[in-house]
């Protein structure tokens, strides 16, 4: 059995920068047998590192979603219902047909006059707050990068009047608290909050994609889903088409920030825009690693056995950052070609909102740099999200 590596002992350094720390183990071997530090208590675990063994992880039947199939009980899946992200097939498949009837490419596009809209009102608000150099800063988080997603994916689900404070507080709970106590806590509140948004759309149906699920039948055979699973797709839903795009938006102007050169040269060619953001999305991804696989027979990955009933973290981090895949990996260069990288998932798992966080990163953006032209930092970020799944900064204080 491979020598257990606890990943605790490098202290803060491995929230603030994991990254340096993926590149000392990758060097030593692509997958490694670790304790994942707190909040995430899981005991040993295997860390999947390098670019090729992640995507292989990612498509290897094998390696399971859903805990149940490698004997593991998890409060998400018993509070929530189990959603996309911790299903397998036959039932992933069955779940993302009926969903993809509805989320389809034409709804997304058609968000787009809105998203400007949205974006605007909270630009305009910001550049007309007050008039002295003390007025003209602030968190861009507060004023931008969260109000954003969570307008934009609350309308599309047709989530009515959201105490944005609250729900933020039981996003940030789900995806970044500090110990499991807290998180089990954000998900009673969360899952009592979206089976009562669940009723009350079933009760009174709109014309939004929540409702539209509900009504959703498969054309073959009737299939619908059950209360249970509309509360889990909603969960879904609202954590990942906002968190995401929160830490997209903020992870790239961070990296913008910390790369004045790069900052420059995209203000001097907007053309660039979705170079940049791809950029953003390979080297700060809002998704450090993919939800946990669990093995169900021992499976060889990168030259280790990795027996069965074990827990698997992919690290999309460190395999956007591989050297074998992306050379200077650790250079951000917004004219990089990034394709391939793995920020949003791959196969069977890849992130179904990926279309619309692009479309609101490239609105946003380009909105925020064409209108704030002294767009600058206000002090350093604040401490990165604990935990290994969401990548993104508390605070981004910014100047205009």
């Amino acid at each position: 059995m491979a020598d257990t590596i606890d990943l605790a002992t490098y202290g803060p350094r491995f929230r603030q920068d994991p990254h340096s720390v993926y590149a000392e183990l990758r060097a030593l071997g692509p997958v490694h047998r670790v304790r994942l530090p707190p909040p995430e208590d899981m005991g040993d675990a295997y860390l999947v590192l390098g670019y090729e063994e992640c995507r292989a992880a990612l498509t290897d039947p094998r390696f399971a979603s859903s805990s149940a199939a490698a004997g593991f009980a998890f409060h998400e899946e018993e509070l929530i219902g189990t959603h996309l992200l911790i299903a397998d097939p036959p039932h992933h498949t069955r779940l993302r047909r009926l969903i993809t009837r509805e989320f389809t490419a034409r709804r997304v596009e058609a968000l787009r006059p809105r998203i400007q809209d949205i974006t605007d009102g909270l630009l305009d608000a910001m550049l007309t707050e007050g008039d002295t150099a003390r007025d003209r800063r602030g968190d861009l988080l507060e004023v931008l990068a969260f109000p954003l997603p969570i307008t934009v994916i609350c309308e599309l689900l047709g989530v009515p009047d959201i105490d944005r404070g609250a729900f933020r507080r039981m996003s940030n709970g789900v995806v970044a608290s500090p110990n499991q106590e807290e998180e089990r806590a954000a998900f009673v509140a969360l899952a009592g909050y979206l089976a009562d948004l669940v009723e009350a759309k079933r009760s009174s149906p709109g014309e939004d994609l929540l409702s539209a699920l509900i009504r959703a039948t498969d054309d073959e055979d009737g299939d619908r889903l059950s209360p249970a699973e509309l509360r889990a797709m909603a969960f879904v839903l609202l954590i990942a088409g906002h968190e995401t795009t929160v830490n997209l938006l903020a992870n790239t102007v961070h990296a913008l920030f910390t790369h004045p050169g790069q900052l420059a040269a995209l203000r001097a060619d907007m053309s660039l825009l979705d170079g940049a953001i791809e950029e953003g999305l390979r080297f700060e991804g809002p998704v450090e690693g993919a939800t946990y696989r669990f093995a169900t027979e021992d499976t060889e990955l990168g030259g280790l056995v990795i027996p069965q009933g074990s827990v698997v973290r992919i690290s999309l981090a460190a395999a956007d950052r591989d050297p074998a895949r992306f050379p200077d990996p650790d250079r951000f260069d917004i004219r990089r070609a990034p394709r391939g990288h793995v920020a949003f998932g791959h196969g069977l798992h890849h992130c179904l909102g990926a279309p619309l966080a692009r479309l609101e990163a490239r609105i946003a953006l380009g909105s925020l740099l064409t209108r704030c032209p002294d767009l600058a930092p206000d002090g350093p970020p604040g401490e990165w999200l604990p935990g290994t799944l969401i990548r993104g900064v508390r605070r981004l204080p910014v100047r205009w």
